[in-house]
């Protein structure tokens, strides 16, 4: 007996293996982007370099695993930058002070660190308590604490540079320069930020909620989701990103003024959103955020190594991507449903 198809139904088709650009795209990317450094200059790969770029890429990156809940949820954070500023000033002044009392060595710099943590924190609660119980829009708060954190660090220094004591400088070194297994500790700290932030945004369900927030916040309420402490906690992580940041960059050079963190506001924000997060919220990637971060970094370092553009066009470089990003996903927006945007996390 045959079977016999049918009429009109058309026989199954194999299915292969595609490849999701959304996903992939930022990495695709940076691999060009460091193949063209090569291509311009081969020291671009040198293991110097590399570990330069990468240790470099820490502190922005750090702050963008961060931003990345922010903006899934809905917000927006302008004041890192400042924040940053002035948490550094504040970790500078405390452990100078603590030298005469306590002495120096390793329990001042966790002093620092401590102090960092808990200004972080403090500063991520009033930004998220003020927009979310305020019931002010997240880009004038941040935009107001992100003068006054910077007048802040500039009035601590009275105008100029708050610097750390030699003797504690010494002992602070290590957490910048120092290595663990030849890995440097700002990439060691920068991998382990971006581990647990996917963890909490891929596999927990404070990260579903963050993006059911800000795919749409009236259906979220809808759904009891407690709105307000889930947004407000976005902002706490954005705090403590900014303190893990603070205290990697501070033993870099040592000091705090008024121009610390300038830009890294904006830095971090690019990062994500060339990641691929969705500025309108709703959708995060915390992996893509990494390669953004790595991304802008290199962008500068291939400048630095070549006379084809001026490194003072750096910013303009990186406008044009962010930019081509935010376009780019203008068609994502309308074809990533609420299942393939979390397939695709």
């Amino acid at each position: 007996m045959t079977v016999q198809a049918h009429e009109g139904v058309k026989p199954a088709r194999k299915k292969f293996m595609t490849l999701d650009f959304h996903t992939l795209g930022p990495l695709l990317a940076l691999i060009a982007l460091c193949i063209f450094g090569f291509l311009l200059n081969p020291a671009f790969v040198s293991e110097g370099n590399i570990t330069n770029l990468l240790t470099r890429s820490a502190f922005i990156g750090i702050i963008a695993v961060g931003a990345t809940f922010v903006i899934t949820a809905g917000g927006i954070d302008l004041s890192v930058g400042s924040m940053a500023a002035v948490i550094s000033g504040v970790m500078i002044i405390v452990m100078n002070n603590a030298i005469g009392t306590m002495g120096v060595g390793v329990h001042i710099v966790l002093i620092g660190c401590v102090a960092s943590i808990a200004l972080g924190l403090a500063a991520g609660f009033l930004n998220g308590f003020m927009t979310t119980k305020g019931k002010i829009e997240a880009f004038i708060v941040t935009l107001g604490t992100m003068g006054i954190y910077r007048s802040l660090v500039t009035y601590f220094a009275d105008g100029g540079t708050l610097s750390l004591a030699f003797d504690v400088r010494d002992v602070y070194r290590p957490v910048y320069y120092g290595n663990i297994l030849g890995i440097p500790i700002p990439v060691l700290a920068f991998a382990v930020v971006a581990i647990l932030g996917w963890v909490l945004l891929n596999r927990t369900a404070y990260g579903r909620y963050c993006m059911a927030i800000g795919s749409n916040e009236t259906v979220a309420r809808y759904s009891a989701i407690k709105v307000d402490r889930v947004r407000t906690l976005t902002y706490v992580i954005q705090g403590f990103c900014v303190s893990i940041a603070t205290i990697i960059y501070v033993p870099r050079l040592g000091s705090a003024s008024s121009s610390t963190g300038v830009l890294w506001e904006l830095e971090a924000i690019a990062a994500v959103i060339i990641g691929g997060t969705m500025l309108k919220g709703g959708y995060g990637r915390i992996g893509g955020t990494v390669v953004g971060a790595i991304m802008l970094t290199t962008i500068g370092n291939i400048l630095n190594l070549t006379d084809i553009i001026s490194n003072y066009l750096n910013g303009a470089v990186q406008g044009v991507i962010i930019i081509a990003a935010v376009w780019l996903q203008r068609g994502n927006l309308t074809t990533l449903s609420p299942f393939r945007r979390k397939r695709a996390s």
